[in-house]
C-alpha cells in the first residue's frame, strides 16, 4: 500500500504573522517602557549565534518580528531553515534602529530556539532510523497555536507530518469504538460520513489490527505494541494497511521499531516536549 500522507508546504506567511502578532502583543504589549532609556537615532549592528549543535528552524518568524516592529531591520542568513548548525556557529547578522532590535530581541529569539529545538528533536530520531523505509511522524500534541510552526519545523528536521488536526483526516480510538461498539461498526460509520479522508484506527492488540484491517482501515495504529508483537503485526498485515507503530517510542528503541518492518512511526514528544535551542543574540551600538 503507498502511504499517502497529509503534509503541509513551506510555513504560511499569514499563519506566521498571526503568530507573530500574538507574541508581540504579550510581549510588547502597550510599548517597550526600558527602550526608551536608548537614543532614538542610535543603529545597532547584532549577530545571532547558537551556543550548541541544532537544525535551523524559523527564518521567517524573526524576519516578520523586526517587519511588524516597523521595518528598518536587514537581516542576512548565513544559512537556511532545515541546516545543521555547531556549536558557535553563527546564524545571522542584523542591522537596523537600536530600539527595534532591542524590543525585538526577546520574541525573536523564543521562535527561532523554540523551532530550531523542535527541528533539531526531529532530527535525532530521523537519523536513529537511518536509511530504514519506517516515515517518522509528528502528532497533534504540540504547542497551543504554534501547531503549524511546529509541524514545519519537524519537516525542517526530516520527519513527515501526520493530520493537521481534526479536519483533515479521521482517527478512531478507544472512546470513538466504545460509543459505536465495536472497531467494525466504527469503520463503517466513518466510511458512511462520505468525507474521502483516509481512515486511520487505533488498536491495542493483535486481534484488534485483524479486525480493523478486515474492516477496511486504510491505516492501523498499533498503539504501545511491545517489539515482539509489532513484528507479528508485520508478518500477518504487511501491505494490507499502512501499519503505525505509537506509545513510549524513545531515542533508545525507535530503530528496534523501525526495523519491525512498521511503515510509520508517530512519536508525540516531537512537538509537545519543549526543547529549546540555546541561541544568542549580541548587539554592536553604533554611534
Amino acid at each position: 500500500m503507498k502511504e499517502e500522507l497529509q503534509t503541509i508546504p513551506g510555513p504560511d506567511l499569514s499563519m506566521v504573522q498571526e503568530d507573530v502578532r500574538r507574541a508581540l502583543a504579550e510581549d510588547v504589549g502597550s510599548g517597550d517602557v526600558t527602550a526608551r532609556l536608548v537614543p532614538a537615532e542610535l543603529r545597532a549592528e547584532g549577530v545571532v549565534i547558537s551556543r550548541e549543535a541544532a537544525v535551523l528552524c524559523g527564518q521567517v518568524w524573526l524576519e516578520e518580528v523586526f517587519e511588524q516592529l516597523g521595518g528598518g531591520v536587514t537581516v542576512e542568513w548565513a544559512l537556511t531553515d532545515g541546516a545543521p548548525v555547531i556549536a558557535g556557529q553563527t546564524l545571522c547578522r542584523l542591522h537596523g534602529p537600536a530600539r527595534t532590535l532591542l524590543t525585538g530581541e526577546r520574541t525573536a529569539l523564543n521562535f527561532l530556539q523554540t523551532l530550531s529545538g523542535t527541528a533539531t528533536r526531529a532530527a535525532a530520531y530521523r537519523a536513529r532510523i537511518g536509511d530504514l523505509p519506517a516515515i517518522l511522524l509528528d502528532t497533534r500534541k504540540t504547542l497551543p497555536g504554534l501547531r503549524h510552526a511546529q509541524k514545519y519545523a519537524v519537516r525542517c528536521g526530516g520527519g513527515a507530518n501526520h493530520r493537521l488536526g481534526l479536519y483533515d483526516g479521521i482517527l478512531i480510538k478507544e472512546n470513538h469504538i466504545a460509543t459505536s461498539g465495536s472497531i467494525t461498526r466504527a469503520i463503517e460509520n466513518a466510511r458512511a460520513l462520505g468525507a474521502g479522508l483516509p481512515i486511520e484506527t487505533e488498536v491495542e492488540d493483535l486481534d484488534g489490527a485483524a479486525e480493523a484491517i478486515a474492516a477496511g482501515a486504510d491505516i492501523v495504529l498499533l498503539d504501545n505494541f511491545d517489539l515482539d508483537t509489532l513484528r507479528e503485526a508485520v508478518a500477518r498485515h504487511k501491505g494490507q494497511a499502512l501499519l503505525e507503530a505509537s506509545g513510549g517510542i524513545t531515542l533508545d528503541n525507535i530503530r528496534a521499531i523501525a526495523l519491525t518492518g512498521v511503515d510509520r512511526i508517530s512519536i508525540g514528544a516531537l512537538t509537545k516536549d519543549v526543547f529549546a535551542t540555546d541561541l544568542s543574540m549580541r548587539l554592536h551600538f553604533v554611534r
